[in-house]
């Protein structure tokens, strides 16, 4: 079947095309609204801007398909294999592909908010500025993904892989990341605030510039991330390893990190007012602070830390039971 026989019969009021071969077919621009394309073969196919709303392209083969800018929201792509396809600027709000592969397919600009993309494969994936909102992103495989200035709020991200994708400048407020891996993943610039990344795996990410305020990093491993200028207002780091993490001109005003480990961190200007760090372990860390005013350093263990450029400071801090540089147990 060919393109010219293909919108014939639909103009003749024909839906059901299952299995159909066209490979290669040109139907750009084609309304092709509520279409039964299951099973079909599409490969290289020209789909651009194309109208497909409400269509079952389940189990379809997409392969290196050019589906930019097509109107394909609230339609059946289950099991699709659009592996390498171009769906630059495509329209897929509410559509179901669970199951879809789509690595190294070019999504820039695509909306899928609410989408179920449960178990989707992204791995290699063009995901620039695309729009995840709400949308189920269960077992998604989203391995060395591009998801810079990604929108991601309120996403499902359970069970995702992560593995060295790029979300600088991403939209993640009040995203569940409870205890994924994200080693050295880059969040710089990123909106993360309210988010929870209890138990997450940051080692060696970088996180500069990211808006993190009030979000939850309880027991986070963040030895040796970059949090440089990163805003973390309010946010839970309660017992987080923050060993030789570098927190310059941070803001940590009114943050939590009882209990946590900055042993060798590096919190040069950042902003400790009414930081609380009691329990924390600071040994040899740099606490040439900007602010410190009514921080809670109770039980703390300073020793080895570096604070001389500071010291007419501390007199504004809570030092009780705290071990200080040299050793002394401050009264």
């Amino acid at each position: 079947m060919d393109a010219h026989e293909l919108l014939k019969r639909y103009a003749a009021g024909e839906r059901d095309f299952t299995g159909a071969n066209l490979i290669g077919a040109d139907l750009e621009n084609a309304n092709l609204t509520g279409i039964n394309l299951s099973g079909a073969y599409l490969a290289a196919a020209n789909l651009k801007r194309s109208h497909l709303t409400g269509s079952n392209l389940s189990g379809v083969f997409l392969h290196r398909a050019d589906l930019s800018f097509a109107k394909i929201n609230e339609s059946f792509l289950t099991n699709a294999d659009l592996t390498k396809a171009n769906l630059q600027g495509a329209y897929l709000v509410k559509s179901v592909l669970k199951g879809a592969r789509l690595s190294g397919a070019i999504l820039t600009a695509v909306n899928l908010r609410l989408a179920n993309l449960e178990g989707v494969n992204f791995c290699g994936a063009d995901l620039r500025g695309i729009n995840f909102r709400s949308a189920n992103l269960v077992d998604a495989n989203f391995s060395w993904a591009n998801l810079s200035g990604a929108r991601l709020s309120g996403a499902i991200l359970r069970g995702a892989l992560l593995n060295g994708v790029k979300l600088s400048n991403a939209w993640l407020n009040g995203v569940d990341l409870n205890s994924v891996d994200l080693e050295g993943v880059n969040f710089s610039e990123a909106k993360l605030s309210g988010a929870n990344l209890s138990g997450a795996n940051l080692l060696a990410s970088n996180l500069s510039n990211t808006q993190l305020r009030v979000s939850m990093l309880a027991r986070a491993n963040l030895h040796a991330a970059n949090l440089i200028r990163a805003n973390l207002t309010k946010a839970d780091l309660c017992a987080a390893n923050l060993s030789k993490a570098d927190l310059s001109e941070t803001n940590l005003s009114k943050a939590d990190l009882t209990g946590a480990n900055l042993n060798m961190a590096n919190l040069g200007d950042a902003d400790l007012t009414e930081t609380c760090l009691r329990e924390a372990y600071l040994w040899g860390a740099n606490l040439c602070v900007a602010q410190m005013s009514k921080v809670d350093l109770r039980g703390a263990s300073l020793r080895g830390a570096f604070m001389e450029v500071t010291a007419n400071k501390w007199q504004e801090a809570i030092l009780t039971g705290a071990t200080m540089p040299d050793g002394s147990r401050h009264s």
